[in-house]
């Protein structure tokens, strides 16, 4: 039975471990929260990623759990509403829409809870070396100590370790997009009513995206502003909150109880929007999946989707080449590539609009899972 360590307890990683215990291989899932995270923002599962929950008989669930938004409202920067919507909200395109949008903590718990038995979880830890030797990667864990495992596969998302150990510094690789998000929990002082509200001020800048959830007893927060590329610790929140507030501190509406928010939310999420573009995928034993290798960027609104998809292909070229790991890897990105860079190519169609609907139905069935 071989063994596989994936780094990343994400939608990709889970996905990846469950596909993988199917087809008979011995997956650990290594992961430096101390548990499957919460928080973070709604995510959409479209086209062919359905086709994956179905195969894995967790579609029905995911269904069951998705949000139930009635509409949207745009704002102007004083909270005047411009115009309203009950046939589509911006994040999850059109609502009579066989798509699933459902928050992101819903689908890992999903994907957790439903994880066939022996995949081992090393919560608390990450990896902080990798030896490939001619039967394995040695694998060092910033906890201490070593294993050896037949494959390493990185989902540890836009920042990966796993990327940085076996392909080189990140510079390479993530390509700005001119802009930052953030992502947090608060109390539902809107009193918002399975209703979703947008606003953008005036200079076009910064933007929000107001939501609730939990039967609306709570609101996700995303905020976004436009920049340059910043020079910030990418593990420190409080210097994250910091930057967030200096850029929205001459935004009017509700800023100034959204912001006193923020500074209490325990799940506060900051990273800028960013792609990754790879010439490759795998190095030896070593392969990327996901935001790792291949970040779309939330401005695609097909990061999670791409996860799934590619976590079956990988899955399932694995168990098809029969211990080759190298012709598994070169098949995988084969297969995927393509539909990888049309979903990439959403995110930029039609800056600070989205992309049309057109081109989101063309790219999310872009490939074939059989």
């Amino acid at each position: 039975m071989k063994s596989v360590l994936i780094s990343g307890a994400g939608i990709a990683g889970l996905a990846l471990a469950h596909r993988l215990s199917h087809h008979g291989y011995a997956p650990t899932v290594v992961e430096r929260a101390p548990a499957v995270r919460a928080g973070g923002q709604a995510i959409d599962v479209r086209g062919v990623a359905l086709d994956v929950l179905e195969r894995m008989n967790l579609l029905d669930q995911a269904r069951r759990a998705r949000t139930r938004m009635r509409g949207m409202s745009m704002l102007d920067g004083e909270g005047n509403e411009l115009w309203r919507s009950t046939e589509m909200t911006f994040s999850s395109g059109r609502l009579d829409s066989e798509d699933i949008e459902l928050l992101r903590e819903d689908l890992t718990q999903l994907l957790y809870r439903n994880m066939p038995e022996g995949v081992e979880y090393l919560f608390g830890d990450s990896i902080s070396a990798l030896q490939e030797e001619p039967h394995g990667v040695r694998v060092g864990f910033e906890g201490g100590g070593s294993r050896m495992f037949d494959l390493v596969v990185g989902a540890d998302g836009l920042r990966s370790k796993v990327r940085h150990l076996a392909f080189g510094a990140k510079s390479h690789f993530v390509r700005h997009l001119g802009s930052y998000v953030a992502v947090f929990t608060t109390e539902n002082f809107l009193d918002l009513d399975d209703w979703q509200v947008w606003l953008q001020d005036g200079s076009g800048s910064a933007t929000y995206c107001l939501y609730p959830a939990r039967e609306n007893t709570e609101l996700r927060a995303t905020v976004g502003f436009s920049s340059e590329p910043l020079t910030y610790d990418h593990r420190d929140p409080e210097q994250h909150k910091a930057l967030l507030a200096d850029r929205l501190s001459q935004v009017r509406w509700e800023t100034p109880r959204l912001l006193k928010a923020m500074w209490a939310a325990p799940d506060f999420y900051f990273d800028a929007m960013a792609q990754v573009r790879m010439e490759r995928w795998s190095q030896g034993r070593v392969v990327l999946l996901g935001d790792a290798g291949y970040c779309p960027s939330p401005l695609s609104g097909q990061g999670s989707s791409l996860a799934l998809a590619g976590a079956y292909v990988l899955a399932e070229e694995l168990s098809g080449a029969a211990g080759d790991h190298r012709c598994a890897f070169a098949r995988y990105e084969e297969r995927l590539r393509p539909f990888v860079e049309l979903n990439q190519a959403l995110a930029t169609e039609n800056p600070g609009q989205g992309a049309d609907e057109e081109s989101v139905e063309r790219a999310k069935n872009a490939i074939s899972l059989d």
